[in-house]
């Protein structure tokens, strides 16, 4: 029950952040919250919860936001930012994988040495889940990216009209992207360390958080493209 409360709570705040960037930042603010997420993740991911019934690793959520940071820049910034925000993961993946190897290299100082042991423990599994994290990553992004135009273009051929149909390709990109990011990154980091039904188990609950976090993401990315259309009337006023 404390598991599960943290975690819807650690969504809410994690969303909100990522929205209250946006409106303080802009697209830059986004920029920054990919490359905080993608960090973090790769560290929460080595570390097994169980929530709402379910065994899932705790970097779920913060992956999940950096789906919706693409869509909101896709949304409301276009292609290109959208597309840069995930070589900014990548970049900040690749750079926290090179230093938190390095870490290891050194000799404590012996009133460190406990606490040197303790990131021994962390980092040691580091590489292969962050190499499995960034392959995984640099696959679904490009393709949630993609995806999400390829519905923009189908549901405004449809219509006629660009701004109808928002909850469709947000859900119906992240949707896809994140069932292809949960299976991947299962399989990719944890075969041979857990059992087949483990990692059934694994990919499941993780694809479950996932559906939920694309659900609760709509109003967000509603009250970002509310926010990006706001701060684009106001912008003649003021020049």
């Amino acid at each position: 029950m404390v598991n599960s409360l943290i975690l819807a709570m650690s969504l809410v705040f994690i969303f909100g952040a990522a929205l209250l960037s946006y409106y303080l930042f802009g697209k830059q603010g986004l920029f920054c919250v990919s490359a905080i997420a993608t960090v973090l993740a790769n560290i929460e991911v080595v570390l097994m919860v169980k929530a709402f019934g379910m065994e899932q690793t705790l970097g779920n959520v913060l992956f999940a936001v950096t789906f919706l940071a693409t869509d909101i820049l896709s949304e409301c910034e276009g292609k290109k930012d959208a597309n840069r925000a995930v070589w900014i993961g990548i970049f900040s993946t690749l750079f926290f994988l090179a230093l938190s190897q390095s870490w290891l290299m050194y000799t404590p100082a012996e009133s460190s040495i406990e606490t040197f042991e303790a990131f021994g423990i962390v980092f040691a599994q580091t590489p292969r889940v962050v190499v499995a994290s960034l392959a995984v990553y640099v696959i679904s992004q490009f393709f949630d990216v993609w995806i999400y135009h390829k519905w923009w273009e189908l549901t405004e051929k449809k219509t006629g009209d660009r701004r109808r149909f928002l909850w469709l390709r947000n859900n119906g990109s992240t949707l896809i992207s994140q069932m292809l990011n949960a299976f991947l990154f299962t399989f990719f980091a944890f075969a041979g360390t857990y059992d087949f039904a483990t990692l059934i188990s694994i990919f499941m609950s993780s694809y479950v958080i996932y559906i939920v976090t694309s659900l609760l993401d709509t109003p967000v990315i509603y009250l970002a493209r509310h926010i990006h259309e706001k701060r684009q009337t106001s912008q003649p006023s003021a020049q």
